[in-house]
């Protein structure tokens, strides 16, 4: 049953051209003042998620985005500042990108972090997509493998620091700690410090490629997965679903369908579903002008993705649509009643599904438009999910 729903800003600023007739993705060059707004609009979106009763404002680390995408480099010094500002609303980590750090500085950052704001952080890790961010910060990432393997040790460096008093770890890439006199004894061991408030810390993954490789691995740490969002498109394909709940029954853990899992869904409301699809198409359009180019968007030739560089020739590339976005349920588009519905349908589909994640924060909108969906969605389609999670079981 869904009872909580969080939303996703992935750090974007305000545009004013969106769409494919708007300014090509590698032509956007904004000033410092301009991608430093995104901190402001980060602070009205949190506290207004708060007042509406949102569980969680789920952000995304990224770096070097000139272009005004994603502009949020580190999460944890964000979500200090967000949870100053609000009273109940926790904030996700969507996500840590392991390899751009030092495991033992994440996991501090994370414990000081927890502390400071009363158990009200998220954790999650990603291995990252960028190769501008991730190659840049000396980590592997277009040798696929090297980037998993490199992944999966730091993962296991960091549930160590987690869940173990003292704990050493002796890898390919890290050798922790070293051999080496201190203060009349041999390090052998060490200690985080500080170690997190709450244990066993609850820790989230995306579900990108959905390898067997990537959710055994998953259901070795108990990590939780999210489907859809950010980069991948919205929504869950059912197969992917059930191969997660049967590799966690594997290992032990048993969930109903949809169990441990969070669904994305890229939204936007309006007083009709063409309507809907109207306004958001330019940044859906702008969704495929950043993400087409890095591989997200199935099915795209070499000749649609240089075309979409090319704002005379993108109409005319066969460009998948928002329409049929909609029609796969990537996007849920339309008035609240018929937005409330189709979520219905997925937790009727998925009994186990706790959690949704809505985003209003797509490429380009305003912060404006991000407010008022946001308010529209927090009143006239939260409370539907608030009453039937109220309501006491009927007996078979």
């Amino acid at each position: 049953m869904i009872t909580k729903f969080s939303s996703l800003f992935a750090g974007n600023v305000d545009f004013g051209d969106s769409g494919l007739d708007g300014v090509p993705v590698n032509d956007r060059w904004l000033s410092d003042e301009h991608l430093a707004t995104v901190f402001d609009k980060s602070r009205a979106l949190a506290e207004t998620m708060d007042r509406l009763g949102y569980h969680s404002f789920w952000g995304a680390e990224h770096h070097f985005q000139r272009e005004g995408y994603e502009c949020i480099p580190n999460l944890l010094m964000l979500f200090l500042d967000l949870a100053h500002r609000t009273r109940d609303l926790k904030f996700g980590c969507g996500f840590n990108i392991n390899p751009m750090w030092h495991p033992l500085r994440l996991a501090e950052d994370f414990a000081t972090a927890d502390i400071l704001t009363g158990g009200r952080i998220i954790f999650g890790l990603g291995r990252g997509y960028h190769t501008r961010e991730v190659e840049v910060f000396g980590a592997p990432i277009i040798d696929n493998e090297a980037n998993r393997e490199l992944f999966e040790e730091q993962a296991e460096v960091i549930f160590k620091a987690f869940n173990e008093r003292s704990f050493s770890h002796h890898g390919k890439h890290y050798d922790i700690p070293p051999r080496v006199p201190y203060r009349g004894y041999e390090l052998e061991e060490i200690t985080l410090v500080p170690r997190p408030l709450t244990l066993p810390v609850e820790c989230w993954q995306p579900i990108v490629s959905a390898s067997q490789r990537a959710l055994d691995f998953m259901a070795k740490h108990r990590i939780k997965g999210v489907i859809g969002g950010g980069a991948a498109q919205g929504g869950a394909s059912e197969e992917v679903v059930r191969r997660f709940r049967d590799t966690l029954a594997r290992a032990g853990r048993e969930t109903e369908l949809g169990g441990d899992l969070m669904i994305s869904f890229s939204v936007h409301l309006a007083d009709t579903e063409e309507q809907a699809i109207r306004e958001a198409k330019p940044h859906f359009e702008e969704y495929l002008k950043m993400f087409g180019p890095l591989g997200f968007v199935r099915g795209l030739s070499d000749e649609q993705i240089s075309a979409m560089g090319d704002p005379r020739r993108a109409r005319h590339a066969g460009l998948p649509t928002l329409e049929a976005a909609a029609q796969a349920g990537a996007w849920l588009c339309g008035p609240p009643e018929l937005v409330t519905e189709k979520l219905m349908a997925v937790q009727d589909q998925y009994p186990g599904l706790e959690q949704v994640n809505v985003a209003f924060t797509h490429m380009g909108t305003s912060l404006a438009t991000n407010l008022e969906q946001l308010e529209w969605f927090g009143k006239e389609v939260m409370p539907t999910f608030k009453v039937q999670a109220k309501a006491p079981a009927v007996a078979d």
